[in-house]
């Protein structure tokens, strides 16, 4: 069996700790690998190395820094196949969404590129008489980033990119679900020309969170998971005097009003609910018609669209739908909300519950479910399901809608499908969430926008990627200068008043 390594100083490093966690095979249920849990000292290590590397980092000028970024755009696409490929055998997920996860990634080292104009300051000539004033954008110095499972090559790469190209050195600590691609990630960075040291992976679990949230090195820290740990991130690292981004949950709404394409609509819930096993934070889990008629019709449409979505291995092609889920346990977790959303009275239209697939049966499967009179006191409205599972909660108005939406303690993205211009303009100016789509069923900022939820979804001010992201990984400083003027005679400055 394979045994992971950390990433550090610009090599691969075995654990020694003695403390490992199981990687598994979602297809197969089979342990595949060992992951390394990083000790203190391990940890301790890693970033006593980054903050030497970061001084000769962090004095390159931008420019020589996004030249690295160009050069690992070469590389993420040079290798586009083989990765995809490492991130499918350990995540699950079919080989198109893996290279959809890693092309995401690289367009926001394609925006680091930018760096740059991303990093100039402003200039005041005469802020005063004989008095100039500009700013400048530095680096924090060394930081982390606590990513997750379920894109482990676009996630990591929205925070290292800006995070490097703004001059600081970074610890990752990926998930140690599917670890193996965030350590490619890391190789090749190295052939990119970027110096060693500046950029390492510590695989670990709590007691390595717990180090990087309390160390003195560490300037700042961004995470992306689930809203309880978001939270115990964001208190943890902000109270040790660190700057922090903490990105939590989402149970995102998707409107459809009554002059909708209800076609478009059906088929945009589909890529929405059940791309990638449902296990993105900008899946739509909860669809809201407005109207019986809209309600009964969209039903319709969306039943054999479901039934007729193809769950297996990534191995199997191209043509397969999504995989299975990353683990047993949320596996398990799902199940037991889908039956939690039958004992609570709604209605499950499509039933896979039973859902097994031929020399699979001990993997992660999880078929698509499909419920209809959901209502908001029910585990499966109140809880982030993070699997295959659309819920249809009706609403009498677009009114109700909205405040469906409004009223949910998260606020990640949310959509409304209409051909109304209107109703789309009053729902974007009102709705009270940080990502909104207009006839787009997931609202995904590209890469030179920003992205980041509201309420729930979302702790600190700035967000990922696009000019927040370089505000977040640096920091401003401003200097006034004064000159004094006069002429040079005998070794020595005679002074001019100045006012």
């Amino acid at each position: 069996m394979q045994e992971l390594t950390h990433f550090v100083n610009g090599k691969h490093v075995k654990g020694t700790s003695g403390r490992f966690s199981d990687v598994f095979n979602p297809a197969t249920g089979e342990v595949q690998a060992k992951c390394p849990m990083a000790s203190v000292g391990e940890v301790e290590a890693a970033l006593d190395i980054a903050a030497r590397a970061q001084v000769g980092w962090g004095a390159q000028n931008p420019q020589k820094r996004a030249r690295v970024m160009m050069k690992y755009v070469d590389l993420l696409n040079r290798d586009m196949d083989r990765l995809a490929e490492i991130l499918s055998r350990e995540h699950g997920k079919t080989i198109p969404d893996a290279k959809g996860d890693i092309t995401r990634g690289l367009e926001v080292i394609e925006y680091c590129v930018g760096a740059p104009e991303l990093l100039k300051g402003e200039f005041t000539d005469s802020a005063g008489t004989g008095i100039d004033m500009h700013s400048m954008r530095q680096p924090l110095g060394v930081v982390a980033a606590i990513m997750p499972f379920n894109f482990p090559a676009m996630m990591p790469l929205w925070h290292v990119g800006p995070a490097l190209a703004c001059g600081n050195s970074v610890i990752l600590k990926p998930s140690e679900r599917d670890p193996s691609l965030p350590l490619a990630l890391a190789e090749l960075f190295i052939e990119a020309g970027l110096p060693e040291g500046v950029f390492q992976v510590i695989n670990g679990d709590k007691e390595a969170v717990d180090t990087l949230l309390d160390h003195e090195i560490i300037q700042g820290v961004s995470f992306v998971g689930s809203t309880p740990i978001a939270q115990y991130i964001y208190a943890r690292a902000t109270a040790s005097g660190k700057r922090a981004q903490c990105f939590g949950g989402a149970k995102n709404h998707m409107i459809v009003m009554p002059d909708a394409d209800l076609d478009m609509a059906a088929d945009a819930l589909i890529g929405a609910g059940f791309g990638a096993a449902g296990e993105r934070c900008m899946a739509i889990s909860v669809a809201v018609p407005v109207g019986k008629e809209t309600a009964d019709n969209l039903i319709e449409k969306l039943v054999p669209r479901i039934e007729k979505l193809r769950v297996a291995p990534y191995t199997d092609g191209d043509d397969v739908d999504f995989g299975p889920v990353i683990t047993a346990a949320s596996k398990e977790r799902i199940l037991g909300l889908i039956e939690s959303g039958v004992d609570q009275g709604a209605t499950l239209v499509v039933d896979n519950r039973d859902f097994k697939l031929q020399g699979y049966e001990n993997g992660f499967f999880v078929g698509p479910h499909l419920f209809d009179n959901v209502t908001p006191d029910m585990d499966i409205y109140k809880t982030e399901i993070f699997g295959p599972v659309l819920s249809t909660v009706r609403a009498e108005s677009y009114e109700e809608a909205l405040k469906l939406t409004m009223d949910n303690e998260y606020g990640n993205g949310t959509s409304i499908f209409t051909r109304d211009g209107d109703t789309a303009r009053d729902f974007a100016s009102r709705v009270n969430v940080g990502m909104v789509g207009i006839n787009v069923p997931i609202p995904v900022p590209l890469a030179y926008h920003t992205f980041g939820g509201w309420k729930k979804s979302a702790f600190g001010d700035l967000n990922q990627h696009g000019p927040d992201s370089f505000r977040f990984y640096s920091r401003t400083k401003t200097v006034t200068t004064r000159w004094p003027s006069g002429m040079k005679e005998g070794g020595e400055f005679h002074f001019k008043a100045i006012d």
